[in-house]
């Protein structure tokens, strides 16, 4: 096939259109001329009832009408949707399929997809459908959110978990012998949430300290009859800490087993996919990048820690040209129904959404944080409008100073901890100055994949225009089993 390219470099596939229902003056219009111009078509040589004409065009979706006699007409033979022009054909355009099919006798049998644009791959496509988009709530073509899949599952799967690596930048790892007390305020005074563990005695790194443990340190030391006091934290070494950990969580769930899983990482050379894959099915917020040369896994280096904003950065960045023919991206949001939304009046199916007053206890926030399994709460007033929100990363501004040593989780509302960690800031901060990061429910699907793209950024707040009353919230994780299909990915509402 004779291709040619236009004046930006990108790749155009003559394609041939077949109008082969008869008519006087037939035209064609489409996506691809921005529904403005209508492109006359001419009769074939031989079939006077049989109109054609040759486009060049872009890689991708294409939607298009026929304008014949006066009348807008599609053609029902081929793919059709619904769409902002009434009734229209759909196309799907990739490189390597040969789309000037040879013009033969209209009647004769067999021949039908000969007279038409060629749509083999469009039923091709459409074959991977099977799965993960019926579970989806798509409001659009088939054709292009099979399209749309099959690209981002290409590229994540042609995308190494090196590409992650910054040009420069620092990985801070702690020392299992450390005091977690100390340890705490190393991850504030840095503005990291989590950090790897290392365990020098074993020479490997062994697991994570995360705001979770500091969630359960809190609640420990805030029960009557605890076993660690808030002396013992200051000696506390975080190797201790862990064994404790694990009777406390079998204290709360006796069904609770002890962990002796490894650490879950990635090397260097994993794909995006298998990245993004691990943090989802493991339900971590971030996932060591670790490399060894030695054939026996001695000698680790840790390079990096993998988080879903950072894959979903590369994601943006690489579509970011490439909107006008993944039409999915501009679909707003509440026609995909992606995340957890307030149940409307007689929806008693879908769970309600965790949010939190002002004035409640610090204790119900960090008790909601583990239970629902989120990564921030809204915090809303009496008409559920947001005033600002509460996470995980938060909760490390307690150890500045000793803060958790004056004050009682029951008795110190949110409010009063949420201005105890604005006093004490960390000058990095872990949303860039943002707190709350908001969108509408009309908002498209790019602009909320760009804002959760942000570096520490997990969560979306969906708001009703002016009155800020909440809706929903997005997370890394719906957006990323939107992405990957439902069925490769466990639930989990980080």
């Amino acid at each position: 096939m004779d291709l040619s390219h236009d004046t930006s470099g990108m790749v155009l596939i003559p394609t041939r259109f077949v109008w082969p229902y008869g008519g006087r003056r037939v035209f064609l219009t489409g996506s691809f001329t921005r529904w403005s111009e209508h492109i006359p078509m001419s009769p074939v040589e031989g079939c006077p009832t049989v109109f054609q004409v040759i486009c060049s065009l872009t890689p991708g979706i294409h939607q298009y009408k026929y304008f014949v006699d006066g009348d807008w007409r599609h053609d029902e033979r081929q793919p059709h949707v619904t769409g902002s022009y009434g009734v229209v054909n759909t196309l799907l355009l990739t490189q390597s399929a040969d789309h000037l099919p040879a013009i033969s006798n209209p009647e004769s049998p067999g021949n039908r997809m000969n007279m038409d644009v060629d749509s083999e791959n469009f039923q091709r496509v459409v074959k991977i459908l099977d799965g993960p988009l019926h579970e989806t709530h798509l409001s659009i073509p088939e054709a292009e959110a099979a399209f749309f899949f099959q690209r981002i599952s290409t590229f994540l799967s042609e995308h190494t978990a090196y590409e992650l690596l910054p040009d420069s930048g620092k990985v801070i790892a702690l020392d299992v012998n450390l005091p977690v007390k100390q340890a705490f305020h190393i991850l504030y005074e840095q503005g990291i949430p989590v950090a790897p563990l290392w365990d020098s005695r074993m020479g490997q790194f062994v697991g994570v300290l995360s705001p979770l443990d500091f969630i359960l340190i809190l609640e420990e030391l805030g029960n009557h009859g605890s076993n660690l006091t808030e002396e013992e934290l200051e000696t506390h070494t975080i190797s201790a800490w862990k064994e404790a950990k694990q009777h406390l969580l079998r204290q709360m769930n006796p069904h609770t087993q002890a962990s002796s899983r490894n650490l879950i990482h990635a090397g260097p050379y994993d794909t995006l996919k298998e990245v993004a894959l691990k943090i989802l099915q493991n339900e971590v917020a971030t996932l060591p990048i670790i490399h060894s040369s030695s054939p026996d896994g001695s000698f680790p280096q840790l390079l990096h820690l993998a988080t879903l904003s950072g894959i979903l950065k590369r994601i943006c960045r690489y579509f970011r040209h490439s909107y006008n023919s993944l039409p999915i991206l501009q679909q707003p949001i509440c026609n995909i129904r992606l995340g957890t939304w307030v149940p409307q009046i007689g929806e008693s199916s879908r769970r309600p959404l965790a949010m939190l007053k002002p004035n409640a206890s610090l204790r119900s926030a960090l008790s909601l944080l583990v239970q629902a399994r989120v990564s921030s709460i809204p915090i809303v007033d009496e008409n559920d409008s947001l005033l600002d929100t509460y996470s995980r990363s938060d909760i490390t501004a307690l150890a500045k100073d000793r803060a958790y040593a004056h004050f009682h989780i029951d008795q110190m509302a949110i409010q009063q901890a949420l201005q105890l960690g604005q006093d004490a800031n960390s000058p990095y901060g872990f949303f860039n100055g943002q707190r709350c990061q908001m969108c509408l429910r009309t908002d498209p699907l790019r602009k909320v994949m760009e804002r959760l793209a942000t570096p520490g950024v997990r969560r979306v707040i969906v708001v009703e225009a002016g009155s800020k009353r909440v809706e929903g919230i997005i997370s890394l994780s719906d957006v990323f089993r939107f992405l990957l299909g439902s069925a490769q990915a466990s639930p989990t509402n980080a």
